[in-house]
């Protein structure tokens, strides 16, 4: 059992349990050396500082790199910087604020709940070809396509250009994992380049002839405004690498909680007969399993944070320029929390876990992800009730976006 937090050793990947329980026994706050990080394990600190406005996903807002004694980027990697920065992710106010009104426009709860019979359309045709084969890779078979095709159909993006969308959205993602090498940040991009350059072109297209889609939604909320003609910031208008970064961000958030959750919800419960047969037996259980799930194997583990004013945690303090890395997974399965929080228990009410995050970037998909996750455990569980793993899965090397290469299973 590997009990020292080691993001990029497998056995740590496999299991960090461990060595989350050694964080939090050890205190509220440690520096990690090799990604010069102040690493929080506990759920109260995560969850606040989630919420503290004296931190930021980006600190561009308030100083340049050099006045927040930080090296700016390579010029080569300037692609993917423009696109993730424009972003709503890393974006704090005004912009965040002017941006996720927009896009709360078309992503309302009336749209979402619009989407639930087209989501479990598609659930149940993945679910028939997997058990039509007999079985097969439930991450590439049921995981992967079910979420990429809900926020490709709600994107309007046409269906022969929908398998260039999951490349994209891995290389560029590969970037949020910590000290990625020059080969990844290359990878990511060429991904920017050629997925911006797909949307623009859509986007003009969409400019010309709209439909019934989420970019055509986006398009008609930014003529909507008030104001006139112009750039970000202006009257809450949309730029075009706006609507680009948010777009990319729709489809790469909107899909990884949903894909790791579901393959690394059900390795869990291959590792827990008992639950597995409790949640067979009863499907009303579904609502509540599909929060257990996502509390007990977090598929972000980590969500970082600039420290744009000093603070103070358990008498220690984080100067200015600082990053956090909050812990999610180590929050998740806090005992001062949550009661017995090692045991896998479907049917617990109280779930307050951390994993869609909270204060102003709690994910604007959750509803989506709840529907989606509702759908594909719901329809495996109907259609193929004894369903049973064949082999034990192996981890990607990623620590931060957390999940298996493969889920091998038999029907």
């Amino acid at each position: 059992m590997n009990a020292r937090f080691e993001p990029w050793s497998p056995g740590f990947v496999a299991d960090p349990y461990p060595a989350y329980r050694r964080l939090r026994a050890g205190g509220r706050v440690h520096w990690f050396e090799p990604t010069r990080q102040w690493l929080v394990p506990h759920h109260a600190d995560v969850s606040a500082l989630l919420r503290d406005r004296r931190l930021g996903r980006t600190y561009l807002h308030r100083f340049t790199h050099e006045e927040f004694g930080r090296t700016p980027p390579p010029p080569e990697h300037e692609p993917f910087h423009t696109l993730n920065d424009n972003g709503l992710l890393d974006l704090e106010a005004p912009d965040h604020t002017r941006i996720r009104r927009l896009v709360t426009k078309a992503f309302t709860p009336r749209t979402v709940a619009a989407l639930e019979p087209t989501v479990e359309r598609l659930a149940a045709g993945l679910v028939a070809d997997l058990k039509r084969e007999g079985g097969g890779d439930l991450l590439a078979d049921v995981a992967e396509p079910l979420p990429v095709a809900v926020i490709a159909e709600m994107l309007g993006i046409p269906e022969p250009d929908r398998p260039l969308l999951r490349p994209w959205s891995a290389d560029i993602c590969g970037m949020y994992e910590l000290n990625p090498s020059e080969e990844t940040a290359r990878k990511a991009v060429t991904a920017s380049l050629e997925f911006s350059a797909y949307l623009r072109e859509l986007i003009s297209e969409r400019h010309r002839t709209p439909g019934d889609d989420l970019i055509s939604a986006l398009i008609a909320a930014y003529e909507d405004e008030e104001g006139g003609p112009g750039g970000p910031g202006r009257a809450g208008r949309l730029s075009e690498q706006e609507m680009v970064s948010t777009c990319v961000l729709l489809l790469n958030a909107g899909h990884e909680a949903t894909v790791n959750t579901t393959t690394n919800g059900w390795w869990t419960l291959f590792r827990h007969p008992g639950q597995l047969a409790a949640l067979r037996a009863d499907h009303s259980l579904l609502s509540t399993a599909v929060e257990e799930l996502l509390r007990y194997d977090t598929p972000l583990q980590m969500f970082e944070r600039w420290v744009l004013d000093d603070i103070e945690i358990d008498g220690t303090l984080i100067p200015r320029g600082s990053e956090l890395a909050l812990l999610l997974g180590s929050a998740n399965r806090d005992p001062e929390r949550f009661d017995r929080p090692e045991e896998l228990d479907l049917s617990r009410e109280e779930n307050p876990h951390v994993t869609f995050g909270a204060g102003i970037h709690y994910c604007l998909g959750a509803p989506l992800a709840r529907i989606e996750l509702t759908a594909v455990f719901g329809e495996l569980l109907r259609e193929a009730p004894a369903m049973r793993l064949t082999g034990e899965p192996e981890w990607k090397p990623g620590y931060v976006i957390r999940g298996v290469h493969e889920l091998k299973v038999e029907l």
